[in-house]
């Protein structure tokens, strides 16, 4: 990051961020529920669950044309439509999880052809691909707990299961150090397991307020760890034991983040305040807002590339907000 762009985060204005939007269903435009996003490298490709269509939004990061894969069950449940709502990738497969039938199913990344799938104990919310084990693991925050499925058999066999003494909420993998990070939302805490013995290797207070704390997101090259807030964004130096670095006001309404490694930002959208914003996240752990940009209620979810252009996603809208090159 440019040093006028720093010393604006530093005098507390940071830029205006240049948006547009980016409809999804151009034909027939309304709704659509959105939660877990996903930026896949190999095919510089955004994908999109959309729960309540049945439908995965597949979205070329530069050109912004648009796929789908179809076919996915939905539920009507309490007024609501579920269907999938998130999405981890591993060699050349997606993986995508369904609220409605409680299933993970794999997707060819380059054809969008449907392929095995496996019925969980209960609904997934957050997937994570773990490359180090070959292993799906999906949060199951209703029982507390964590579920491994086997990325390498037939069938995506369930695994393994991990108790948890509260109920996760998002998710970080650190590949060379070993370890899935995910927070207790209903304890205020961060925790880390070891993937390869499945135990738990630490944890500690995300000193959010008691709406606790939501996203993750890792800086694997200088050990920071960014924890979401409702209302801001705390990092945390892991090494040699955690301790609170940085913290930047977002507004309410935040949920999931993501950070892009080349460019060291981060981003976030709070759905309550309206606000999408940037910030640098420094090796030392230290965080500046760079840059802030109105959106729309209830767009409390993003995306970020690698090259640091962002897609948050506006359910209500039926469409995402993009931001830089």
């Amino acid at each position: 990051m440019s040093a006028v762009a720093l010393a604006q985060a530093d005098a507390g204005s940071p830029a205006t961020l240049a948006l547009h939007a980016l409809v999804l269903q151009p034909g027939s435009p309304g709704r659509v529920g959105m939660d877990y996003l996903g930026y896949e490298v190999t095919t510089n490709q955004v994908w999109v669950p959309g729960g309540n269509t049945g439908r995965v939004f597949v979205i070329d990061a530069t050109t912004e044309t648009i796929r789908t894969v179809e076919g996915f069950p939905t539920k009507e449940k309490e007024g609501r439509t579920l269907g999938p709502t998130s999405v981890t990738f591993g060699p050349g497969r997606a993986f995508v999880g369904n609220r409605a039938d409680s299933s993970v199913c794999s997707v060819d990344l380059r054809t969008l052809q449907r392929g095995e799938c496996v019925a969980l104990p209960e609904a997934p919310d957050g997937l994570a691909y773990v490359a180090t084990t070959d292993e799906v693991w999906a949060t199951t925050p209703r029982s507390r707990s964590l579920v491994i499925l086997s990325a390498a058999k037939h069938g995506l066999p369930i695994a393994g299961h991990i108790q948890l003494p509260g109920e996760p909420e998002g998710y970080a993998v650190d590949l060379a150090g070993g370890r899935f990070f995910t927070n207790l939302e209903d304890r205020n805490e961060t925790m880390s397991l070891d993937v390869h013995t499945r135990s738990l290797s630490g944890h500690w207070p995300t000193t959010c307020s008691s709406d606790g704390p939501r996203g993750l997101a890792l800086d694997t090259a200088h050990g920071v760890l960014v924890v979401a807030c409702t209302d801001r964004l705390v990092s945390f130096t892991l090494s040699p034991k955690p301790e609170r670095r940085g913290s930047v006001e977002t507004g309410l309404g935040v949920d999931n983040i993501d950070f892009a490694a080349k460019t060291g930002t981060v981003y976030a959208a709070a759905g309550k305040a309206e606000r999408l914003t940037r910030a640098q996240l420094l090796p030392d752990g230290l965080l500046h807002a760079t840059g802030e940009a109105h959106t729309a209620p209830g767009v409390r979810v993003v995306v970020v590339t690698p090259a640091g252009k962002a897609f948050a996603a506006d359910s209500a809208g039926g469409q995402l907000w993009v931001a830089g090159p």
